[in-house]
């Protein structure tokens, strides 16, 4: 097991999905959180939920409710609210709607951590995936300077930020459940 611990994003606006993603059925799980939940507990020692209200969720966690309310629902918020809450250096970020990243690309990412990096984030041809990968305290004062500037683009920050991008082949693992037409594919997979 893992000793990095693994935060779920699970407190986006889901306006592209029309409900929220993270109480979605999966599964056999009652929602795509407690599904994420189940399966990362058996690659980490340790997870967290980062969201906005953890009485939306009728389960145990440990949460990290943000540190914020108002109309703010962009990760950089739960980035503050984590660092601010964690005693670790680095945690591994993963969205709540990508339930297919297995360990196979966790390991990659992992190992990268420890290396003077601010960041180790996946990418493939699509793109880069900001919400799978490694953030290190280093980011801490950034983050917390695009907050109170209302700066929310993780791509700008990861581009000017010392990080390694890991290249991935294969996208099918970083399927994103954003519209019904992903979430009704992800359940024909599973």
């Amino acid at each position: 097991m893992l000793d990095i611990p693994c935060v779920i994003f699970a407190g986006g606006k889901s306006s592209r999905m029309g409900e929220d993603k993270a109480l979605l059925p999966f599964a056999s799980y009652t929602t795509l959180t407690e599904f994420q939940l189940s399966r990362l507990s058996k690659i980490f020692k340790t997870i967290y939920i980062s969201c906005r209200n953890k009485n939306k969720f009728d389960f145990d966690a440990n949460f990290i409710e943000d540190v914020q309310k108002g109309d703010i629902f962009a990760p950089t918020l739960g980035f503050v609210s984590i660092f601010e809450k964690i005693k670790e250096n680095s945690f591994f970020a993963i969205s709540v709607d990508t339930p297919f990243v297995s360990l196979k690309e966790i390991d990659k990412l992992v190992e990268f951590n420890g290396l003077a990096y601010d960041a180790v984030v996946a990418k493939t041809e699509e793109g880069i995936h900001p919400l799978c990968g490694i953030y290190s305290r280093s980011l801490q004062r950034s983050f917390e300077d695009m907050l109170l500037h209302d700066n929310h683009k993780l791509g700008f920050l990861l581009k000017n930020a010392n990080t390694k991008y890991v290249d991935f082949s294969d996208s099918k693992a970083f399927l994103n459940l954003n519209h019904p037409h992903d979430y009704q594919k992800a359940l024909t997979l599973i």
